[in-house]
């Protein structure tokens, strides 16, 4: 006998609201799932979750770039292409989440409880870079300073993600660097980064992040992590 419930996680998770209601979803989803599991003594087989932190959102607009594009509606856009193509190219290989759907402000904490309360597999937050210099571009991956058991893997993801978008888009790759931003800090029960995956002050960047199947790569660069970690 076999029990999705899948389609009922998602459809709480995307139309939910209140984050702290989200997150009380998730947490008796996992309860539901043991409990199933130990009533027909079946395994129930489990996806690998990665969850997209889009940057900003809400009254936080992030950095604004050429045209007034805004640091919100890009990684926003992004991210919803990352789960598009994860169904078109990949054929929904992962349970892929994110935490927002909307433009909606959602506090730092309520990003990486989220992350936890799912058993995340992979976590990668985006944003995007701003300069003085129009010409000044690239991408750059940040992984947390202080080492902890998932510090290799979070490095392995940030440099498959950084290969993969060159190599598809040409995009110059900066560096992985180490920091200490709260949702790295918060995150560490899994690979996590934080990726500037442009310049929105640089006209081109912001032209390849307008077309659809450029995101594809950034979901490429996850899928290469996670089959060289098999």
């Amino acid at each position: 006998m076999l029990i999705t419930l899948k389609p009922w996680i998602y459809k709480t998770l995307k139309n939910v609201k209140n984050v702290k209601l989200r997150l009380r979803s998730v947490k008796v989803f996992v309860l539901l799932m043991c409990n199933f599991n130990s009533l027909f003594g079946q395994e129930i087989p489990r996806k690998e979750i990665i969850v997209i932190d889009p940057g900003h959102g809400g009254v936080d607009s992030g950095a604004i770039g050429v045209y007034g594009v805004r640091e919100m509606d890009v990684t926003l856009g992004v991210a919803r292409g990352i789960l598009r193509w994860n169904h078109t190219l990949l054929d929904g290989k992962y349970d892929i989440y994110l935490t927002r759907y909307t433009d909606t402000l959602i506090s730092l904490d309520d990003r990486s409880r989220l992350a936890k309360a799912l058993r995340a597999d992979v976590f990668v937050s985006l944003h995007c870079n701003h300069a003085e210099n129009p010409e000044t571009k690239g991408m750059e991956v940040f992984v947390h300073g202080t080492p902890h058991n998932h510090s290799k893997g979070s490095l392995a993801l940030g440099r498959s993600i950084l290969n993969e978008v060159a190599w598809n888009l040409g995009i110059k790759q900066r560096s992985i660097e180490s920091a200490h931003f709260q949702v790295l800090r918060e995150v560490t029960t899994c690979a996590s980064v934080l990726a500037e995956i442009a310049f929105l002050s640089h006209q081109d960047e912001v032209g390849y992040l307008s077309k659809g199947r450029n995101i594809r790569a950034i979901l490429l660069g996850i899928d290469n992590y996670k089959n060289l970690e098999l």
